[in-house]
């Protein structure tokens, strides 16, 4: 842990004491829908791997490998566990492996602590989990990356790509986070994943496709299953792609999670209010897509707004604070938490340092929100437009100042509608915000 002095009672405390706070009115903002009942994700599954073909790539007495990463999919217990049944099911024998680069510490029994974490453990799953750091040397890649796959995924009869695929937050390029990314840096484990990183965030988008391809040249690799989730953080499609056309039909399928990603669709504002960030939510606590707060030149959209303030960090996340540099402030609650081992292992494999780079560190959520008004320029403090998110992943609610409130009832932003009168901020005595969000949707 490390050490700072904070105060309440100082010099920095009387200077945000009298900075005034908006009214605040709920909003709904509304994204198409169309999803995957929780219900229904098995046999969606089956029919899809049925429907392509890919069922006959599984045989009996096959020892198969299936990746299981460390981000916050929506049902990716259910998801994982129904891959399981599959394969089970052709009278094949199938094991997990955490496919996470250097997530989890880089240990073995971080990574399945992490999965955990999801639900996904040996018991709900059915099946043994295979955590482990070790690699096994492929080749080198056409722009000269050494590639790696864990050892239990190659000693394997076969790997399915489990996985989710959508946006990257801090890269652009025909593939970003999805099968071939699974395969470099998930399945690479730790030396994978800084060699994928090694030349950079604008360079990372040429190395994991050429990188791909070795790993794809193995024949290790049976097929993928991604899914892509709405706006809503809702399961909305899953795809079974032959390994052979993984290269092809990714970059197609990337088109598509675009269209489906969410926004903040009054699209700019003064100060942005997150209440939790985490790594369920996005390798960077938050994903920049919607909040704006990238870490990188190289990737660019989301909301516009001078300041940003996290108010918690998520027990899924571990201590893994990661992000936090990309705030204007954050609470002592989540200084408190930070585990720097975990997010400095982030950084040294990615190379990346922005993120984990120490934000002004205020003593309550009362505070943190004063210090980004305070500190906004140009605006005047009694009609600044201020927003406020749950977290990144669920944005079919959000929060408005005042200032929105008669262009939100007038239509000004389609898709946004007003679901409470603007009231003052209601912060406990102890400087806290409410956490009373109604229910999306």
């Amino acid at each position: 842990m490390i050490s700072l002095i904070i105060r309440n009672d100082g010099t920095v405390s009387r200077l945000l004491k009298d900075v005034p706070l908006p009214k605040m009115f709920y909003a709904e903002q509304r994204f198409p829908d169309s999803h995957i009942e929780r219900e229904d994700i098995e046999k969606t599954i089956s029919d899809e791997i049925i429907r392509s073909g890919m069922a006959e790539r599984i045989r009996p007495g096959m020892r198969i490998a299936i990746t299981a990463g460390s981000r916050g999919i929506r049902n990716v217990d259910e998801i994982t566990r129904s891959v399981v049944a599959f394969v089970r099911s052709r009278g094949a024998e199938p094991f997990i492996v955490p496919a996470m680069g250097s997530h989890g510490g880089a240990t073995a029994e971080g990574q399945r602590e992490v999965l955990a974490g999801y639900g996904i453990t040996e018991d709900a799953m059915g099946c043994e989990i295979r955590s482990s750091m070790e690699t096994v040397y492929l080749g080198d890649s056409e722009l000269g990356k050494t590639v790696y796959m864990d050892r239990n995924a190659y000693e394997s009869d076969g790997v399915i790509l489990s996985c989710r695929l959508k946006p990257h937050n801090a890269f652009r390029g025909p593939v970003e986070s999805g099968p071939c990314k699974m395969m470099t840096v998930g399945l690479g484990k730790q030396k994978g994943a800084e060699q994928v990183h090694s030349d950079g965030m604008d360079i990372i988008a040429k190395n994991i496709p050429t990188m791909a391809k070795v790993t794809l040249g193995t024949g290790k690799i049976l097929f993928a299953i991604p899914c892509l989730e709405n706006a809503y953080d809702q399961t909305m499609m899953f795809e079974a792609i032959p390994a052979e056309k993984i290269l092809t039909r990714e970059p197609e399928l990337l088109k598509i999670a675009f269209q489906n990603m969410p926004s903040i669709l009054v699209k700019e504002g003064d100060v942005l209010i997150v209440d939790w960030i985490g790594k369920n939510f996005s390798g960077t606590g938050v994903d920049p897509n919607i909040t704006g707060t990238f870490s990188t030149p190289y990737a660019s959209g989301g909301v516009q707004v001078q300041r940003t303030c996290f108010l918690n960090l998520t027990e899924e996340s571990h201590g893994n604070s990661l992000g936090i540099g990309l705030a204007s402030a954050i609470t002592k609650r989540i200084y408190d938490q930070i585990d720097t081992n975990a997010m400095y292992t982030n950084c040294l494999t990615s190379t990346v340092v922005k993120s984990a780079m120490m934000p002004p560190v205020l003593w309550t959520d009362k505070e943190a929100v004063q210090f980004c008004i305070r500190t906004c320029n140009r605006v005047s403090k009694e009609t600044i437009r201020v927003i406020r998110i749950q977290n990144s992943l669920h944005i079919g609610n959000v929060m408005l100042s005042e200032v929105y409130y008669n262009d939100v009832v007038n239509g000004k932003y389609p898709g946004v509608r007003a679901l409470s009168e603007p009231a003052p901020m209601n912060f406990n005595e102890n400087g806290e915000l409410d956490v009373n969000w109604p229910k999306a949707g």
